[in-house]
C-alpha cells in the first residue's frame, strides 16, 4: 500500500511583522522554537535528567536500580540501603527491588465529572502493574475543569495546567528514576499534559484516556454540557424561560466522563490513539455505565494498557520511536476526518515540540486539503462519542482511512504492532449508519473543517473551524473588547447585531494570561440565533464545543504588540476562509501610526503561577509551550 506524502508549502499571507520595542521583552526565548529536523539544540545551562537506557538495552537494564540498588552486596546496593528502608514502609518486600518501577499519573479530582472516576482507574492500573510483575508509584496532579471555570478568572489556569501537569509528571518520573510510566487523562488539558512528559525525555510510557461521558437526554434529544452554554444565550435572547434553562442544566451531564461530543477531550483521545500512544478502542470507550459505575470496557482498557506498557519495557520501545513525523500526520488526518477541536492544533504543536518532531502550523492546511470531513458529531452535528463506540470506535475509522491511502500504516504503536496490524481486525466501514460519512459523499469536502488563516491581522497564523460551512467571506465592523467578560455582557445585553465582528483581545497566552476559551461568548452568540451573521475573532482560543464563525489563536497576540491590538471600533474586518485570509481593511500607514502610539492593556499585578507562565510562554502559533 502507498502511504500518504504530505509536503508543506510556503505560508500564505506571511509578513515581515515585528512587535514594537516595548513588547520585545515578552517574546519567548530561543529555546521555545522547534529546532530543525535532526538538530538538537541544548543550552549550556540545561540540566538533563539521567537518561534511561535506550533501545534493546532497556530490556536488560532497569533505570530504577539507581534508586534501589542492583545486586545484593554490591557497592551500589550498599549505598541505596536508606532508600530501600523507606520503600519497605510503603509495601516493598525484598523481592520487589528486582522489579521495574512504574509511575502512575492519576489526574483525579472530585471537582469535575471528567476526572472524578480517574482515581478508580489509577488503583486498577496500580493493581495490574503488580500482577504484571512491577511496582507502581501512584500520584496525583492538578486538574482544572474548562467547563466549570469558563467565563471566570479561574479559566486563566486551564491551559497553564496542561504544562503544569506535564511538569508534575516529569518531576515524579525523573525524580524517582522510574522505568516506565502510565499516565491517565480526562478533562481537556490533562490529556496532552499526560503525554507531553512521556515524549519530553523519550521515556517508555502509555497514555490512557478516562473515557467520554454518556449523553444527557431531554425531550428526545441528546444533550452535552454545550447545551447548557447555548441555553444561556437562548435565555438572554428571551427564547427560553428559567424553567427550560433549569431543565437543560439538570439533564446535560448524567454522570462521570469527559464532554460527550467531538470536543477537545475526545479529539485529543482520538489523535493520541491514532499516533499509537494509547491502546486501540480506548478513545471511544465511555467512562461509566448509566448507573455511574466504571464501565467494563474502560476497566479492560486498563489491562490492555498495562500489557502494552510491559511490551514496551521488554522490547525497549520508547515514545519517540512511536511518535514520529508520520505518526503526527496520522493524528492530524484523524482530527480532520472526525471534525475535531481547534485546540488540537495547539496541543499537537506542543506535543511535537516535546518529541522534537518538526511540525508547523501550516502543516495543518496541507493535510486538511486532502482529508474530507466525515464525522457528524456535536457541536456542529448530531452524534456523540458513545455513538462511535457502538460502531467499532476509532479502529473502524482508521481502518477505513487506511484503505483510502490517508494513513501511514507502518507506524509503530505501544502495542508493539503497527497501525495496520492494530486495525486489521476492526469492524469494516458500512454505509448503513450516518455517524461517519463515506469518502465519496463526505459531510464536507477536504479543506472545510479546521483551517489556518493569515493576513495583516494574523502574520503568524490564526485558526478557524468551519465544520463544513461554505463561508466564502464575512466583512463587518469591529466591535472591540479587551476582555471576554466585556464581550459577553454586550452580547447578552443585545448590543451585538447581525454583520458585526466581535473582537476579543488581550486573552492570549501572555495577555490573559493563560489563553482562556471563549465558549461563553461564542455560545451566547449561537444561543441568540446570531451564529450565521456574527463573527468572533480573538487571540484567545475556543472550546471544542464552539461552532459558528469563530477565529481563534490569532498570533502574534495583542499583549506582545500583535496587530489585533491595533484594531479600533468600527474598523472593517474581512474573514475569507477560502483565501485563508484574515485582515483589517486599514492602510499600512494608519496601522504604523497606531503601532507607534500603542501601549499594552494591563490587568493588574500578576503573582505566582500566572506570573511565571506569562513570562515564559511561547506564541500560540508554536503551541504555547513553556520551555
Amino acid at each position: 500500500m502507498a502511504f500518504p506524502a504530505f509536503a508543506a508549502p510556503a505560508p500564505v499571507g506571511a509578513s515581515s511583522w515585528m512587535p514594537p520595542a516595548s513588547a520585545l521583552s515578552r517574546r519567548p526565548p530561543p529555546s521555545c522554537l522547534t529546532p530543525a529536523a535532526g538538530v538538537t539544540v541544548r543550552m549550556a545551562t540545561d540540566v538533563v535528567p539521567e537518561a534511561p537506557p535506550t533501545g534493546a538495552s532497556k530490556a536488560a537494564a532497569r533505570r530504577s536500580q539507581q534508586l534501589v540498588g542492583d545486586t545484593a552486596g554490591s557497592e551500589l546496593w550498599i549505598k541505596r540501603t536508606a532508600a530501600r528502608a523507606m520503600l519497605r514502609a510503603v509495601d516493598f518486600k525484598s523481592e520487589d527491588f528486582d522489579k521495574p518501577i512504574v509511575t502512575v499519573a492519576c489526574t483525579h479530582t472530585s471537582a469535575t465529572p471528567c476526572n472524578a472516576h480517574i482515581d478508580q482507574l489509577g488503583r486498577l492500573v496500580a493493581d495490574a502493574v503488580g500482577v504484571a510483575g512491577g511496582k507502581s508509584f501512584l500520584f496525583g496532579t492538578p486538574v482544572i475543569s474548562d467547563g466549570e471555570t469558563m467565563g471566570t478568572s479561574g479559566m486563566r489556569y486551564s491551559l497553564v495546567s496542561r504544562d503544569l501537569i506535564a511538569d508534575c509528571i516529569e518531576t515524579m518520573h525523573e525524580g524517582y528514576l522510574a522505568d516506565g510510566m502510565l499516565t491517565l487523562g480526562g478533562c481537556d488539558k490533562s490529556i496532552p499534559g499526560a503525554l507531553m512528559p512521556i515524549l519530553r525525555h523519550d521515556s517508555i510510557g502509555v497514555m490512557l484516556y478516562g473515557g467520554s461521558i454518556l449523553p444527557g437526554h431531554l425531550d428526545g434529544q441528546d444533550l452535552t454540557v454545550v447545551s447548557s452554554f447555548e441555553a444561556i444565550g437562548a435565555r438572554g435572547a428571551g427564547k427560553i424561560d428559567d424553567a427550560r434553562l433549569a431543565a437543560v442544566e439538570e439533564a446535560s451531564c448524567p454522570g462521570h466522563g469527559s464532554c460527550g461530543g467531538m470536543f477537545t477531550a475526545n479529539t485529543m483521545a482520538s489523535v493520541i490513539e491514532a499516533m499509537g500512544m494509547s491502546v486501540p478502542y480506548s478513545a471511544a470507550h465511555t467512562a461509566v455505565t448509566r448507573a455511574n459505575d466504571l464501565s467494563p470496557d474502560k476497566a479492560a482498557d486498563v489491562e490492555a494498557s498495562v500489557a502494552a506498557l510491559f511490551t514496551c519495557l521488554e522490547r525497549g520501545i520508547t515514545a519517540r520511536q512511536v511518535c514520529t513525523r508520520e505518526a503526527f500526520e496520522n493524528a492530524i488526518v484523524v482530527m480532520m476526518a472526525l471534525g475535531g477541536s481547534t485546540n488540537a492544533v495547539l496541543h499537537l504543536l506542543a506535543l511535537a515540540h516535546e518529541a522534537e518532531v518538526p511540525l508547523t502550523i501550516d502543516d495543518f492546511n496541507v493535510i486538511a486539503d486532502k482529508v474530507p470531513l466525515l464525522g457528524d458529531f456535536k457541536p456542529y452535528g448530531k452524534y456523540v462519542m458513545a455513538d462511535l463506540e457502538r460502531l467499532g470506535g476509532l479502529p473502524m475509522v482508521m481502518k477505513y482511512l487506511l484503505s483510502k491511502g490517508l494513513l501511514h500504516g507502518d507506524c509503530l504503536t505501544v502495542t508493539g504492532k503497527t497501525v495496520a496490524e492494530n486495525v486489521a481486525d476492526a469492524p469494516d466501514f458500512t454505509t448503513d449508519q450516518d455517524v461517519i460519512f463515506p469518502m465519496e459523499k463526505p459531510y464536507a469536502p477536504a479543506g472545510r473543517h479546521v483551517v489556518v488563516m493569515r493576513g495583516n491581522l494574523a502574520p503568524e497564523g490564526a485558526v478557524i473551524k468551519l465544520s463544513g460551512k461554505s463561508l466564502k467571506e464575512h466583512v463587518g465592523p469591529a466591535r472591540v473588547f479587551d476582555s471576554e467578560e466585556a464581550a459577553l455582557n454586550a452580547i447578552l445585553g443585545g448590543s451585538i447585531v447581525p454583520g458585526d465582528v466581535v473582537v476579543i483581545r488581550y486573552e492570549g497566552p501572555v495577555g490573559g494570561p493563560g489563553m482562556r476559551e471563549m465558549l461563553s461568548p461564542s455560545a451566547a452568540i449561537m444561543g441568540a440565533g446570531l451564529g450565521k451573521d456574527v463573527a468572533l475573532i480573538t487571540d484567545g482560543r475556543f472550546s471544542g464545543g464552539t461552532h459558528g464563525i469563530m477565529v481563534g489563536h490569532i498570533s502574534p497576540e495583542a499583549a506582545v504588540g500583535g496587530p489585533i491590538g491595533l484594531i479600533e471600533e468600527g474598523d472593517q474586518i474581512s474573514l475569507n476562509p477560502e483565501a485563508r485570509q484574515l485582515s483589517v481593511n486599514v492602510s499600512d500607514d494608519v496601522l504604523a501610526q497606531r503601532r507607534a502610539a500603542w501601549a499594552p492593556v494591563t490587568k493588574g499585578r500578576l503573582r505566582g503561577v500566572l506570573k511565571k507562565y506569562a513570562g515564559g510562554v511561547a506564541s500560540a502559533s508554536l503551541g504555547a509551550v513553556t520551555h
